[in-house]
């Protein structure tokens, strides 16, 4: 208490200019605020296996990617998210704290792919020192669980310098950092990578991978691939737009929400649940919404917020509960009595009926919303960032069940028809079939 009061009475003192840096100061650094204090996290190898301990206790990964929807998280029985920089670190850091949760912090590593030359030694060496400010600037706070270093840095690349690069940044995290691991996260899992990593990155503590319609092979292909120590899975979810069917005119077809919510349980139950010697975990993608091919591919939530069937899954897998109340089902989804992957081509003009068959549960009401999208053309690679496509207004009529009306455009070309069911309850169900207008 006595601490307290001359803490209390030297701000009341403190000179005005001293005071004007002092507001500055993060909040964990103000005067009479006590400091945080990190905690230890390690990999330690025990009964022919691994097992990441967190502040001396065995500490299994429950993680989502993201940094939205926190208190969603937690309630679901997560325990951790990744992010992939350290954009509003402290703010992300402080958030996961209050909430219980823990943070595998993304470092921004560049990339080939976006021009980044790794045989360019200043350039190398003036990444590594920016990187070594971020390090020092969140290392010990205490969310902070593992640090990642860049993300897919194997997807198009030709220079294995890179790996190099990842070791150097990985040896400075070892030298500032001694108390958190690092990792490397993968575009899939290939033998090539894992023999350079194996030869270049010997720093590296946690490989990390992040795998799609893949999942279910991981634990036998780090094996098969000869990658010896621990690993993680940094990103898993629904069936990639890249593997998924393509219509002729190249669009993919993405899975119903319900239909995501099947593979998502699948693949976790035969990968995660079945490693239990060298796995430490995993990060659901994505734990909130983005524009990847479709508004609805990868995200969790909608744009407005809403929680998808895939969630009531994921807090079915982190705790062995279903949530009281469950999301829609959406069971067809049809234009014309042609579902999505039936490459769907329509006249110019002319009325086709919609019908979306979905169930609820807990037999909520079920409210419908129906929008008709141009086909995406902004299509980028590795989860760089892509534009909406624009909506068409006035296109679909009847729209208060699960049947109503659709007129196509008059122009010719590449469209997609998305259906969102609510039950009131902020729950819903997504599905869109692709059409293409012909003449």
């Amino acid at each position: 208490m006595k601490n307290l009061i001359l803490a209390a009475l030297a701000l009341l003192l403190m000179p005005p200019f001293v005071q004007a840096y002092a507001d500055k100061l993060p909040e964990t650094e103000q005067p009479g605020k006590p400091m945080q204090e990190g905690i230890k996290v390690e990999v330690r190898k025990e009964n022919g296996g691994y097992q990441l301990y967190r502040g001396g206790a065995p500490y299994y990964i429950k993680g989502a990617g993201g940094s939205q929807y926190l208190e969603q998280l937690a309630a679901y029985g997560g325990n951790s998210i990744r992010t992939w920089s350290t954009d509003n670190a402290q703010e992300i850091l402080d958030e996961a704290h209050k909430h219980g949760l823990t943070v595998t912090m993304g470092l921004e590593v560049s990339r080939e792919r976006h021009g980044f030359d790794y045989g360019d030694p200043q350039a190398v060496a003036q990444q590594l020192a920016e990187l070594r400010k971020e390090v020092v600037k969140y290392k010990d706070h205490p969310a902070l669980l593992i640090w990642g270093i860049g993300n897919e840095l194997n997807l198009s690349y030709t220079d294995p310098l890179v790996w190099d690069a990842v070791n150097d940044i990985a040896n400075m995290i070892h030298e500032v950092d001694p108390n958190h691991p690092t990792s490397t996260m993968l575009a899939g899992i290939n033998k090539m990578e894992v023999d350079y990593i194996k030869e270049k990155v010997p720093q590296l503590d946690i490989l990390a991978v992040n795998a799609y319609g893949g999942l279910p092979d991981v634990p036998r292909r780090v094996r098969e691939f000869g990658w010896e120590g621990p690993y993680m899975v940094t990103e898993w979810g629904p069936t990639g737009h890249w593997e998924s069917h393509q219509t002729p005119w190249g669009a993919s077809v993405e899975e119903t929400s319900s239909q995501k919510a099947a593979v998502y349980k699948s693949r976790y139950e035969a990968s995660m649940q079945q490693d239990k010697a060298r796995n430490l975990g995993s990060y659901v993608f994505l734990w909130g919404q983005k524009q990847e091919r479709t508004p609805t591919w990868y995200g969790l939530f909608t744009e407005d917020g809403k929680e998808s069937e895939v969630i009531d899954v994921m807090q079915y897998l982190w705790t062995g509960s279903w949530p009281e109340n469950r999301a829609p089902h959406l069971s067809t989804f049809e234009i014309d009595g042609q579902k999505a992957t039936d490459n769907v081509y329509l006249k110019p003009n002319k009325n086709y009926k919609v019908t979306a068959a979905v169930t609820d549960p807990d037999n909520d009401k079920l409210t419908y919303r129906y929008e008709l999208l141009h086909e995406s053309t902004d299509l980028k690679e590795g989860g760089d960032r892509e534009s909406r496509p624009d909506a068409i207004e006035g296109r679909v009529s009847g729209t208060t069940t699960g049947k109503a009306k659709l007129k196509t455009p008059k122009q010719e070309g590449a469209y997609r028809l998305f259906v969102y069911v609510y039950d009131g309850n902020n729950n819903v169900a997504t599905a869109n079939i692709p059409f293409y207008v012909k003449k």
